[in-house]
């Protein structure tokens, strides 16, 4: 690997001390913030920004750009100081308005929110274990695009740079993300390790004392150490140093690299530094006024920078700029002549759009024919292979049970990692996370932030509370990672009560900006994947069974409640699966919602309810999200506002119904833990029955009509399970 000889000269060391007193002024101007790893870390992240990174001032979006994660994100400082002194966006009036209403430096760096910033890193962890995402989308985009080009010659080659902090490598996440990047031999992404040993609750030696890099090396990485302490004897921060580890990291091309770089919180602070009271806390005025003679600046002047240190830095990167990207250009404009197919992908890709007629490679299946959901999700995704390139995903060691792997697809895989079973690629299809449920999540999400592909990634739905961090910063993010959940309710049966997912529907759905969709059977699961592929602004979970489900005949849904529906309405969220036999001026009496495998108990309700003179329209709610986004007059159409008799019928607690249902509505629901059983005997012991749902029927009437009536259900449980109840 080629590196140039550093030239660090008088305005660059003036140009790191200037970050360090704008990092103290920020944080002391807003009285809140993380003021001493932005201080100690000046040079490294100076020097990434200014010396090492390809990225373009004007264009934050460049293809051919070097991507940086700051996984220690509560030092939001350490990157947005760098931004500015590149002249990437942010300027001086940013930087003074840090944490504030309306600013582009809020608290923690957030996706979209500025140029520049790749990735919202709030919680510890996320940000490393995305960047791992990244690298794994670096390689799989080159192998889509350019997959014959030698090592380092592909205009799609960059690194995947990451600053992470005691904290983070802490985190769990962390190390389930790191062990797959070992094994996955990741060449491209290279992390520094702010080795400080203070944290908030100070010396990290109460909490956190093994050899990371012995660690990082048992996982497979390649490892260097910088030490500016120079085993204590001294402070001197040894740039070159770390230039050289940065170069041998870049040469390493089997591994991904940790360098441990020891510094010490907070310097040069006269009293302050080393300690955890300038972790997460304004150093105070007496502390700020001695910091900056020491560095030499003026004790009162606030946000200094001195012209010659802004334009040495912005001079310094737009010119580093000019002569890589003119290189890069020369190269990508020849990979485009040589492969117009490549770029007409790659064209497509960028703009996240679908091929034409996508949707006719969607399978379909045979009516009257019984098949579980989660099969039927893995016929799409084995449909789609050809069609869709770019998506791509596996499981969370259940490929077999979450039905994620792509027939005949190699797997992303050095290939001497391969297994009878799984032989792999480097450029493969499918992915192993491993019993990583955590980690995949945010792998998912840096995968999608890398802008290319769509992955999915698989595991129970009892376990997404494993992934929930992941989940959570993809919806905040807007990114749309795809969740497979399946084993979706009792409905899994045996494995008892630790594996059926009571409280998940609900605690997903209250995630703001997540799809939760739930099909019914086969025919809404094509069209669930549909809606969730055509969608490019935020995550969502798939919910699927375990148990094989009713794929019944569909029609045009005629107003005579001959037909089912077409299952084409999965797409608006809700839809009138099945109309009342006998409508009352023109409405039904009452309205039966019921998402997966509980729709078949309100068609079969439905018929019992004709059978006693009351109509009973069937309304089956796949996505409560996508319900949300449509007009009025259609939300109207389907749950017409004068019918006040409703009921919901889902295996899990009630709470997420009630907008929908209103007071006048009754739940079947189920809201205790499970229980050790078949689950046809699970779904009878708890009242999850075509009797309850009709009995529910009746009870919602009685409600709407003014009627005094019971609210039906029973009381939760808080512990025990459903066929013991602690006492």
């Amino acid at each position: 690997m080629d590196v140039s000889p550093l030239n660090w000269t008088e305005l660059d060391r003036r140009a790191v001390d200037t970050v360090r007193v704008l990092a103290a002024d920020a944080v002391e101007e807003v009285g809140s913030g993380h003021p001493g790893t932005a201080m100690s870390l000046a040079p490294a992240a100076y020097l990434l920004y200014q010396k090492v990174m390809n990225l373009d001032p004007a264009d934050d979006q460049w293809l051919g750009r070097d991507r940086f994660v700051l996984s220690a994100g509560h030092s939001s400082l350490t990157q947005y100081i760098q931004l500015y002194l590149a002249g990437i966006e942010l300027e001086l009036e940013d930087i003074k308005a840090l944490r504030t209403w309306g600013s582009k430096t809020p608290g923690h760096p957030e996706y979209r929110h500025s140029q520049g910033v790749e990735i919202t890193t709030g919680p510890l962890g996320q940000g490393l274990a995305s960047a791992v995402g990244m690298a794994y989308a670096a390689r799989k985009e080159r192998g889509l695009l350019d997959p014959d080009a030698a090592a380092g010659t592909s205009p799609f080659d960059h690194f995947i740079y990451a600053i992470a902090s005691d904290g983070d490598l802490q985190e769990g996440v962390t190390s389930e993300a790191s062990s797959l990047a070992g094994l996955q031999e990741l060449g491209n992404l290279i992390v520094i390790w702010d080795d400080n040993k203070i944290s908030i609750e100070d010396d990290t030696n109460i909490a956190f004392t093994e050899d990371v890099l012995q660690r990082y090396q048992a996982y497979g990485w390649h490892t260097e150490s910088v030490d500016f302490t120079h085993g204590g004897t001294e402070y001197r921060e040894d740039v070159d140093a770390l230039y050289a580890a940065i170069a041998a990291a870049k040469a390493e091309t089997g591994k991904p690299t940790l360098i441990r770089l020891r510094t010490i919180i907070g310097w040069p602070a006269p009293t302050k530094q080393n300690t955890g009271a300038i972790h997460g806390s304004a150093i105070g005025a007496e502390e700020l006024a001695a910091t900056k003679k020491v560095l030499g600046f003026d004790p009162e002047k606030h946000f200094e920078v001195s012209d010659e240190v802004i334009e040495h830095t912005r001079a310094q990167v737009r010119e580093r700029a000019a002569q890589r990207r003119q290189a890069w250009d020369s190269d990508y404009d020849a990979w485009r002549t040589a492969n117009p197919e490549g770029a007409a992908l790659l064209d497509r890709l960028r703009e996240r759009a679908l091929p034409q007629g996508w949707t006719d490679s969607l399978p379909s299946f045979e009516e009257g024919k019984e098949v579980s959901t989660r099969k039927a999700s893995g016929s799409v995704l084995t449909a789609l292979a050809d069609t869709l390139p770019e998506l791509w995903g596996g499981s969370a060691d259940l490929a077999g049970s979450n039905n994620t792997t792509m027939d005949g697809q190699p797997s992303f895989l050095p290939v001497a990692r391969s297994s009878k079973k799984f032989p792999g690629d480097p450029y493969g299809r499918t992915l192993h996370f491993g019993i990583r449920e955590h980690a995949m999540a945010s792998i998912l999400n840096g995968i999608v932030l890398h802008g290319l592909t769509r992955p999915y990634g698989g595991t129970f739905l009892t376990f997404s509370d494993y992934m929930r961090a992941g989940v959570r910063l993809a919806a905040l993010m807007g990114a749309p990672s795809t969740f497979v959940w399946t084993h979706d309710s009792i409905g899994l049966g045996e494995d008892g009560p630790t594996h059926q997912p009571v409280e998940h529907l609900t605690a997903l759905r209250a995630i703001p900006g997540l799809d939760v969709v739930r099909p019914a059977d086969a025919a809404e699961t094509v069209y669930a994947w549909q809606g969730i592929i055509e969608r490019t602004d935020r995550p969502a979970g798939i919910i699927l069974t375990r148990q094989n489900v009713p794929n019944p005949a569909r029609g045009d849904g005629a107003a005579s409640g001959s037909t089912l529906a077409s299952a084409a309405g999965t797409l608006r969220g809700a839809y009138v699966l099945a109309e009342a036999a006998e409508l009352q001026d023109g409405l039904p009496q009452v309205v039966l919602l019921a998402t997966g495998s509980e729709v078949q108990l309100a068609l079969e309700a439905r018929e019992v309810l004709a059978a006693e003179g009351i109509g009973a329209r069937v309304v089956s709610v796949p996505s409560q999200e996508w319900f949300d986004e449509q007009e009025a007059e259609y939300r109207e159409q389907v749950l017409p506002a004068a019918v006040r008799a409703r009921v919901s019928v889902e295996a899990g607690i009630a709470m997420s119904w009630r907008h929908l249902i209103g007071d006048a509505g009754r739940s079947i629901s189920l809201e205790h833990y499970g229980a050790s059983a078949d689950y046809q005997t699970l779904y009878e012991k708890f009242g999850i029955t075509t009797d309850a749902v009709v009995a529910a029927a009746k009870d919602s009437l009685a409600a709407a009509s003014g009627d005094p009536a019971p609210s039906g259900g029973e009381s939760p449980t808080d512990r025990g399970t459903g066929d013991l109840p602690a006492s």
